[in-house]
């Protein structure tokens, strides 16, 4: 008798089919997984369900970009793996590590996200240029020409379904549409497809809260039982509410399986974002009359409202970059959690002096032109303003050419050797301009931050005991850690409950009947 193909999910931080057969690190659930819902009693793979323990991201990239895009390169590592039939693919959020590799997936594949998640990500895509590894809403057609990968036609947009359907209004389904490109079309893909299953399976998904806004948790119905997947979550956050409420409807579904993050898992506390307040207030304070720039990452709004507050009660302005206000315009199209740039009119925009304007940045100049602010009038008066700088956006302060001032960092630590060497040149940065850090990881410390400067950043991520209330709330029968190095920690933690932890194992499936 034949065998009858079901419906495949992928739940991956990755979000890479690629992923699945590489299986470098995480768990393989598959197999007998769901029962057969036809008079057959062999099933091929029904359910697959991924996921990268905390640095299988830098494994992915070290296999995927260590040489150039070239035709045999490509045949070689991936050309005889077969072509796997997905009905979908779950994206929790907007961070490069949970949807970065829907550029190697098939166009045609339905990804199904948060409406905020996708606006996210096409404001990032767009604002970044042709990217081979960044194309996540939309990808450029290849062709071989002289052994390597040439683009060619129009963009085509990929199969995006918006788990809580797509926003309203004409001026959202023109962003979504729209091409980057002056003289490259879009092809849209307008075809509909439920939101409530992927194939014929029942999903669900729960807002809950993170360090970017949109971000969510999933549960499949299989005939086993409910799976529910975490993403990446915190109970600390001004939003903590939306996770407990998560928990609490996902405890509802009495799942099998839940699969949960366990990134800080060995923290006992947390810094609250009203701390990060506090300190990051005293430091502004403390640079009367010279520059304040403040490097926190790029889609976490909370924190740019912290800054914004800040901003106002020290008598200062706040300035972002010019894809920052591209990021803030697009994002407000998709929720009312994010102002439009439009009604926050003491917000500036720093004119970056390059040669020439990308098409998405002139639509911003064209509208927000009484906002700029240039270099020139920074330096003329530079405790006037408070500036939404990172570390890559360092270059400018030759154009600015200051002399003293506070750099606030507000971002995760060092936690690999890149990073680690980005930390050494900001700090030559900084001393070359008399700039004082606070809140930056030390070498001389093993990486971390010094304790007196602890708390200018809170965490996208629950502490231990905060995960484990989660998890009490929720009650699986069984818990599988993922996105974590202390694994571990669950066994112990979980002792006398009702829930089995079951660790994965690298290139090892887990098998559920």
């Amino acid at each position: 008798m034949a065998a009858t193909k079901y419906s495949f999910v992928i739940v991956t931080p990755a979000c890479s089919w690629i992923s699945v057969h590489l299986t470098l690190s995480g768990v393989i659930i598959s197999r007998n997984f769901l029962t057969p819902r036809h008079e057959i009693s062999v099933a091929t793979y029904n359910l697959i369900i991924y996921s990268n323990y905390h640095r299988s991201c830098q494994i992915l990239r070290h296999l995927f970009y260590a040489r150039p895009l070239v035709i045999p390169e490509i045949i070689q590592r991936f050309g005889s793996a077969p072509k796997i039939s997905v009905d979908g693919v779950l994206v929790s959020h907007a961070h490069l590590d949970h949807c970065g590799y829907v550029s190697f997936l098939r166009k045609e594949i339905p990804i199904y996200a948060s409406a905020l998640t996708g606006f996210i990500v096409k404001a990032m895509q767009d604002c970044g240029g042709t990217d081979f590894e960044r194309e996540i809403c939309y990808l450029s057609q290849r062709v071989r020409e002289n052994n390597y990968l040439k683009t060619e036609g129009p963009y085509q947009q990929r199969c995006f379904v918006f788990v809580d359907g797509f926003p309203s209004g004409n001026t959202a389904q023109e962003f979504w549409d729209w091409s980057p490109a002056k003289t490259k079309k879009m092809v849209c893909y307008h075809n509909a497809i439920s939101r409530d299953r992927i194939g014929k399976l029942p999903v669900r998904y729960f807002p809950v809260d993170h360090s970017v806004f949109g971000a969510t948790a999933y549960a499949i119905n299989t005939s086993r039982g409910w799976v529910a997947y975490s993403g990446d979550l915190r109970l600390h956050g001004i939003n903590g509410w939306k996770t407990s409420k998560a928990a609490e409807e996902i405890s509802k579904l009495k799942p099998y399986i839940y699969l949960g993050e366990g990134t800080r898992v060995m923290e006992t506390t947390q810094t609250t974002e009203e701390n990060v307040y506090e300190k990051a207030l005293q430091a502004t304070r403390n640079t009367s009359g010279k520059m304040v720039l403040a490097d926190f990452g790029p889609r976490n709004i909370e924190r740019l409202q912290t800054f914004y507050r800040i901003a106002q009660e020290t008598k200062r302005q706040l300035v972002v970059l010019a894809k920052d206000a591209y990021m803030l315009d697009k994002m407000s199209l998709a929720s009312d959690q994010v102002t439009s740039l439009e009604q926050q009119t003491d917000i500036l925009i720093y004119e970056d002096r390059h040669y020439r304007r990308a098409n998405w940045e002139e639509g911003i100049w064209d509208r927000f032109t009484d906002r700029k602010v240039t270099p020139s009038m920074i330096g003329n008066s530079p405790g006037e303003f408070i500036l939404c700088f990172s570390f890559w956006d360092i270059n400018d302060l030759i154009d600015i050419a200051p002399r003293g001032g506070t750099y606030i960092y507000s971002s995760s630590e060092a936690y690999d050797e890149e990073q680690q060497l980005d930390m050494r040149r900001l700090n030559n940065w900084l001393k070359h301009f008399d700039i004082k850090g606070v809140g930056l990881p030390r070498e001389e410390l093993n990486w971390q931050v010094p304790d007196d400067e602890k708390g200018f950043h809170a965490s996208g991520h629950a502490s231990g005991p905060d995960l484990v209330e989660i998890i009490r709330k929720i009650e699986p029968q069984i818990f599988i850690p993922i996105h974590t190095e202390h694994p571990l920690y669950f066994v112990e933690a979980l002792k006398g409950t009702n829930t089995r932890v079951l660790i994965p194992e690298l290139d090892k499936e887990m098998t559920f009947t």
